[in-house]
């Protein structure tokens, strides 16, 4: 089974980037590559998940964004092209750009009505195939493969489940992820089959109900922020919608994937060779820039 689609959510209000984000919103904060060019944040997933091999993808946006999007991806005028000539490297990125703007639709969440509330206005665009979801204001670098493309390649052998990638966090990071129980496959022991999933648990919840076998103690896993979606997920938040089912006043992504599991079982890949960037509040946005710039 391949995987041909992906969607990012970008259509939170950035809330702690303010009062940069009132003039820019977060995800088009410039961020440096280790090749030394200026990108949107939101810019660099797109080159990954062109180097994953996914060939549509949908930017979830608030009202009126997507304007915004279209122009940065549509480019230059041809003035400003003839300008860009004298640096090779930023004319092909501005090719490039424009390449990207033929395969990328957009979804509007209207309110802000939670993570899980933003992700259902793709389902249209899911149209019943798996998906990738990222983490907009997250990027993600693995050695040597992206780690899309290792959740892509999981499709092959998921038998129809959702994977999601998670990585060990400590006793501090529980309240920030959501968190799994489960047993680690013989054959390849970073597959896990996730018996429990809670968003958010606490300490003393976590030390008994969200055991993995092989971890240290005082070791979970939790959410990397991006995950391999079947279609029921979309099902799933449909019915959250339906019938009001919130936490914390909100529809929770996490919520929908723990009955996902609980009715067609759930996967989780962790994650060795890969790095988590994020850029969701402004001192892990100066570390981000800063780390992320080094990368090979």
């Amino acid at each position: 089974m391949k995987v041909r689609k992906a969607v990012i959510p970008i259509a939170g209000l950035g809330t702690r980037h303010f009062p940069a984000s009132h003039a820019v919103k977060k995800e088009l904060f410039p961020v440096v590559g280790a090749d030394g060019i200026a990108r949107a944040l939101f810019h660099y997933h797109l080159l990954e998940l062109d180097a994953a091999g996914i060939e549509e993808i949908c930017i979830i946006v608030q009202p009126g964004e997507d304007d915004r999007v279209r122009d940065y991806l549509r480019g230059p005028d041809d003035r400003y092209l003839q300008r860009l000539e004298k640096y090779p490297a930023l004319l092909r990125e501005a090719g490039q750009m424009k390449s990207f703007s033929r395969r990328v639709t957009f979804a509007v969440q209207r309110e802000q009505e939670g993570y899980g509330h933003a992700v259902f206005q793709s389902k249209n665009f899911a149209a019943d195939e798996m998906v990738l979801l990222g983490l907009g204001d997250h990027l993600f670098r693995g050695h040597p493969v992206s780690p899309y493309r290792e959740l892509a390649d999981l499709a092959e052998i998921s038998g129809g489940q959702s994977v999601s990638a998670v990585n060990r966090i400590s006793a501090g990071e529980l309240k920030g992820y959501g968190t799994i129980a489960g047993a680690r496959r013989a054959g390849n022991p970073r597959l896990i089959d996730v018996s429990l999933i809670i968003e958010k648990p606490a300490v003393a919840v976590a030390q008994e109900k969200l055991r993995v076998n092989d971890l240290p103690a005082g070791t979970w896993l939790g959410w990397f922020g991006m995950h391999l979606l079947a279609p029921s997920i979309y099902d799933i938040l449909g019915e959250m919608i339906r019938d009001n089912v919130r936490d914390h006043g909100e529809f929770q992504l996490t919520r929908a994937q723990e009955i996902q599991r609980q009715r067609h079982g759930y996967l989780a890949l962790e994650m060795t060779g890969a790095e988590r960037f994020d850029f969701g509040v402004p001192d892990d946005f100066v570390r981000s820039v800063s780390a992320f710039r080094r990368l090979p």
